[in-house]
């Protein structure tokens, strides 16, 4: 993915953070173990540190690569009319994907905008990418929230989300986000769901409105947030 324009920072900053800190807290314990000759506490703390930096690889590739090409595929099998809505863009790592493969359609992106969950979230910034990726002519940013989305009934064609309703603190709130992206989602559309966690009870949502056309599956290792512990899922259904 080299050729991206837009700066799309880190996914939940903190996390990533945690690693990197560890990973030379332990590196640190390591060294005064040997020093001191303490060879099993050495070992151990070597372990640690080479399993953390391990961990904070994957997190790095996942946020700045991986998770870019995982996309990528799923949004090829777009047709280039398609009405499409982005829930919890952030800076747009898949929204301006989408907007690239939509000449003659439109892409809508939806967040709160929180800088928690991705580092220099903002609108402004989304903006900005969008206009670096030369797609800032069929796209629209709204501050909104998952649970309550300002559109009419059967508005778009695809939704898509990454790694975003599982932001929602409570389980009822993340089963309303699913019944707002079903409502709004037109008859046949199509929904694309990408989440660590929380992806079997979307999929039980959906299949409780009745949606019979409804799978889940593993990303793989370009969409690992740390390690296979961290692994992502797609919930993919059609709206009958």
């Amino acid at each position: 993915m080299s050729d991206r324009r837009g700066k799309y920072g880190f996914d939940a900053p903190g996390a990533f953070a945690g690693l990197v800190v560890g990973a030379v807290v332990l590196l640190a314990l390591t060294a005064v173990s040997f020093a001191y000759d303490v060879m099993a506490a050495g070992i151990a703390f070597l372990l640690g540190a080479l399993y953390t930096l391990g961990s904070a690889a994957s997190y790095a590739y996942t946020t700045r690569r991986g998770k870019f090409a995982v996309w990528a595929g799923e949004l090829d099998g777009l047709e280039g009319r398609e009405r499409l809505l982005d829930l919890g863009c952030g800076r747009g790592a898949v929204l301006l994907q989408a907007a690239g493969r939509l000449p003659e359609g439109h892409a809508t992106g939806l967040d709160l905008w929180r800088g928690k969950d991705q580092s220099g979230n903002a609108e402004t910034m989304t903006r900005a990418n969008a206009a670096a990726e030369g797609v800032a002519d069929r796209v629209e940013l709204v501050t909104g929230d998952m649970r309550a989305l300002p559109f009419g009934d059967d508005s778009f064609d695809v939704i898509v989300s990454s790694l975003a309703i599982h932001n929602i603190p409570t389980t009822d709130g993340r089963a309303q986000a699913i019944r707002e992206a079903h409502r709004v989602l037109r008859p046949g559309g199509r929904l694309l769901l990408a989440d660590f966690q929380h992806s079997d009870d979307y999929e039980n949502v959906l299949r409780g409105l009745g949606v019979t056309e409804v799978r889940r599956r593993d990303l793989g290792w370009r969409f690992w947030y740390g390690g296979p512990w961290f692994a992502t899922w797609m919930v993919e259904a059609r709206k009958p």
